[in-house]
């Protein structure tokens, strides 16, 4: 009888140990919505009112966690969803578009495979004035298609911290039929974070077939001076064939005494055929919480007689139609973010 009960006892164990080994999931994510007034300066266009999601934040729902394998040697995955607030529909084609991967992480840094953001979107995010966030940031620079922020069919690497070092690397398969590699992507990027000094450098790189290939580049720097926090970015894409080189340049900061943030920023935009685009922003932020706070923002860019640039917010993109060459474009909105 008692080999009987403790038999009994010991499987009565067996589910708590089973749960006690499974991953830790953690459920989150970020609602984001505003109000807007959007004028694209084209001519025959009026400004309009707009609710817009994401514009501090993409709104977005994910799932990750991780399983610890013993010997300083863990599982983890991370699958995000974004989401249009305004709608309640999927922000872009693909459910999980923003990050889908499995990998291990441990003495030798973390490996994932799936769909990662690039090096160079890790050098573009940590000297962002704007934090990745409202209109003018340097998402424009990838919301207008000329930057790889995220790469599909990838393999991915990250050093550990190395006395302030970090180190990206990513091959992203371009996954032909045919035996030529073209559309495989290669790319790296350092970072160095030492108290309130950021330096970073990145590199893409694109075969396309027979014509060449496609290069990008990101420059990063940053300093912290106590309440105030100054970045600035340089990229560049330079795609093969001619005239088709982009540069992006933003400088600025922010101040912050509180719950009170003050954004500033100015940024270009150019190609080779003359284009070019001068903007601003000025954003602020109140936090009623740990979890949520209210915002509001203003951008604007002044167009040359070549170029219809626009900006772009972690929710997307805003510009004139491409015919309507030196329209000014500009935005306001107030909107509330929380997360989860």
């Amino acid at each position: 009888m008692k080999k009987k009960s403790l038999a009994i006892a010991m499987l009565s164990l067996l589910p708590l140990a089973a749960a006690q080994a499974q991953t830790s999931v953690q459920i989150y994510g970020i609602a984001d919505a505003s109000v807007g007034i959007e004028d694209t300066d084209a001519p025959g266009e009026d400004s309009r009112t707009v609710i817009s999601s994401g514009t501090q934040s993409t709104s977005r729902i994910g799932f990750r966690g991780t399983e610890d394998l013993g010997n300083g040697l863990k599982a983890l995955f991370n699958i995000e969803a974004g989401v249009a607030l305004d709608s309640g529909a999927q922000d872009a084609a693909g459910t999980f578009q923003r990050r889908a991967v499995v990998g291990l992480q441990g003495s030798f840094g973390t490996v994932t495979i799936g769909r990662e953001y690039g090096p160079i979107a890790a050098v573009a995010q940590s000297a962002d004035p704007l934090g990745h966030g409202f209109y003018g940031s340097t998402l424009t620079s990838f919301g207008n298609g000329r930057l790889t922020r995220r790469l599909s069919n990838s393999v991915n690497y990250k050093s550990n911290d190395l006395s302030g070092l970090t180190f990206l690397a990513a091959y992203s398969a371009g996954e032909r039929q045919t035996d030529d590699p073209s559309g495989n992507l290669v790319g790296a990027a350092l970072e160095y974070k030492n108290g309130p000094l950021y330096l970073g450098a990145g590199y893409q790189q694109t075969e396309r077939l027979a014509t060449g290939d496609d290069k990008e580049y990101a420059l990063g720097a940053g300093y912290n001076f106590g309440a105030f926090d100054l970045r600035a970015a340089y990229l560049e894409a330079d795609p093969t064939g001619a005239n088709n080189e982009y540069k992006f340049i933003t400088l600025g900061g922010v101040f912050t005494s509180g719950p009170n943030k003050f954004y500033l920023s100015g940024h270009q935009q150019k190609l080779a055929t003359g284009a070019k685009g001068n903007g601003f922003s000025v954003a602020y932020s109140y936090t009623l919480s740990k979890r949520t706070n209210l915002y509001s923002s203003y951008g604007r860019v002044r167009n040359n007689g070549r170029a219809a640039f626009g900006l772009a917010s972690a929710g997307g993109t805003f510009a004139p139609p491409a015919t309507a060459l030196g329209a000014d474009p500009s935005v306001f909105n107030v909107g509330v973010r929380h997360s989860f």
